[in-house]
């Protein structure tokens, strides 16, 4: 037996039909009704709606009738009731309004006329009535008060007996009121707000949900704060743990902020929940356990600027890119690069994909037609990294050739190439990342394998060194800029983690943060939240 549970259309309609109700948005309501032909058909008591129909208390029946599809016949019988009522009370301006400007009575006059007419007969008869005639001459002849009473008596009853024909108003109301009863339901108020507090709730104690949070329900997600100073981390808030013969050799949080993303060299990418440091289950395809993967060792990962996909860069030169919040593959590009690939970025538009490789290019894809766009050519060792410049019109590349270079995208054709400063030992190092830099992003960081990482302009110029000093074994190997460019992170190959304060230059706090060598490191978009990854088989997260 199937534990699927169906829910229909027409139930989810009803549901943003009552809030529309609920909230007063009238106009909705009618639309929505009227297009998708579903009505709501609800009272908030059917107790209290029979007794305003049987006490005749039309100003509270009419509005919810507005709201109501009830079936021509009991509409007709009902807007007639009230029409001979208001005749009766002599409120004809209500009598006629509703005689003659509601649709109901309208169709009435096409298909009924003879019952029709005789609605507007009587109207017209209590407004010439012909006992209010002999009432006057009764008054001209004496007795006033006792014939007058008689006479207004005697004029209610023979409209009684005109109007209601062989009935009375009691018996009439009594039998509207069983026929609508039988078209309208009650249910709890504010459904919707009740379903999605039960499903937050479920959540929550799946501990899927952080409590305490605020939810952001559009996007689906806890909503995040923001941190509005950058700080350093000086404490380890998480232990992520991968097999025993794997590791993380990539890793990325998304630029919304709601997820941390690894890839292993055990071909699985799985994506964290940064809060509580376990696989986000709420995503059903890892509840499931099936996970994103590819055949080969996984080296890089990047988000699409809307944080929905996710393109992953493998050991034999493949890239996928998946839908993050079901984990469908949208687009194989099964000969990407001919060799492993290294970085991969979206650009702005997340129409292409950037990618670099151990074949010593840089390659452009279109993400719809899965074509090869572009290639840059001109490094004669490993690309290992590149970006975008901010207006998307160049590229900037880093290599193990030891050089930095900049291409024009139209045509690409190479700028600008640049070595950064040497080690002080003495040789070239191995450029193994650009970033760029938020204060200004015509400067780029530029972390090549010496214990300094430089702010450089896309000319080749430094603005800015940041050194721990180290001649030997303290050589970074990775780096990333906090969201406002305040601090930059480096990793050593002495498995320790640099913050450097961009503002002093200096060196403010040095850590070691892993067992094993460091592969890399990244950094949250508007928390300060630091994940090292390592050969030790970990990723650890790391706070203020």
């Amino acid at each position: 037996m199937s534990s699927t549970l169906e829910i229909e259309a027409r139930d989810v309609i009803k549901i943003v039909l009552q809030f529309c109700k609920e909230n007063s948005l009238h106009q909705t309501f009618q639309t929505l009704q009227s297009e998708c032909q579903v009505s709501l058909n609800t009272v908030d008591s059917l107790e209290t709606f029979i007794a305003d129909i049987n006490s005749g208390r039309w100003d509270a029946i009419l509005p919810q009738v507005a709201q109501l599809k009830l079936p021509r016949k009991k509409l007709e019988d009902l807007y007639e009731q009230i029409v001979l009522e208001m005749i009766e009370l002599r409120e004809l301006d209500t009598a006629r309004a509703i005689l003659r400007q509601t649709q109901a009575m309208g169709v009435m006059k096409q298909e009924q006329p003879e019952r029709y007419l005789r609605l507007e007969h009587l109207l017209v008869r209590t407004y010439f009535d012909p006992h209010e005639r002999f009432l006057l001459t009764i008054q001209y002849y004496g007795s006033l008060c006792k014939l007058v009473a008689l006479a207004s008596i005697f004029s209610v009853q023979n409209f009684r007996y005109t109007a209601y024909q062989d009935s009375t108003k009691e018996k009439r109301r009594a039998q509207i009121a069983q026929a609508l009863a039988a078209e309208v339901s009650v249910v709890p108020p504010s459904r919707l707000m009740a379903l999605i507090g039960q499903a937050l709730k479920w959540q929550q104690h799946q501990g899927l949900l952080p409590p305490g949070t605020q939810f952001d329900l559009f996007r689906g997600t806890a909503a995040m704060k923001q941190d509005v100073d950058d700080m350093y981390p000086t404490t380890l808030g998480h232990t992520i743990k991968f097999g025993t013969k794997s590791h993380a050799e990539c890793a990325r949080f998304s630029p919304d902020g709601q997820f941390l993303v690894s890839c292993s060299v055990d071909g699985f990418i799985e994506v964290w929940d940064h809060i509580s440091g376990k696989l986000k289950k709420d995503l059903q395809y890892q509840a499931d356990e099936t996970f994103m993967m590819h055949d080969d060792a996984v080296l890089c990962v990047d988000f699409s600027r809307d944080s929905e996909m996710l393109a992953s860069g493998s050991q034999d030169g493949k890239i996928k890119v998946w839908r993050i919040r079901t984990g469908q593959c949208l687009r194989r590009l099964e000969r990407a690069h001919s060799q492993g690939v290294t970085s991969l970025v979206f650009s702005r538009d997340g129409s292409q994909i950037l990618s670099t490789s151990f074949d010593s290019t840089a390659r452009i894809h279109g993400l719809k037609s899965g074509k090869l766009l572009k290639e840059f050519r001109g490094h004669t060792s490993y690309v290992n990294d590149a970006i975008f410049t901010n207006d998307g019109g160049r590229v900037i590349t880093a290599s193990s050739d030891c050089t930095v270079k900049v291409w024009d995208v139209k045509t690409s054709d190479c700028l600008q190439t640049f070595k950064p400063p040497p080690p002080l030992r003495g040789g070239d190092a191995s450029v193994n990342a650009v970033h760029l830099f938020p204060k200004n992003t015509d400067h780029i960081i530029v972390c090549n394998r010496t214990s300094s990482i430089y702010l450089m302009t896309l000319q080749g110029q430094v603005v800015k060194s940041f050194s721990s000093g180290k001649r030997e074994g303290g050589d970074f190997v990775a780096a990333c800029v906090s969201p406002k460019g305040e601090w930059i992170y480096c990793v050593g190959e002495d498995r320790n983690i640099y913050c450097f304060s961009y503002q002093s230059g200096k060196l403010e706090h040095l850590m070691k943060v892993h067992e094993k060598d460091v592969i890399g490191v990244t950094h949250h978009p508007h928390r300060n939240l630091v994940a090292t990854y390592s050969e030790d088989s970990t990723m650890k997260l790391w706070k203020p």
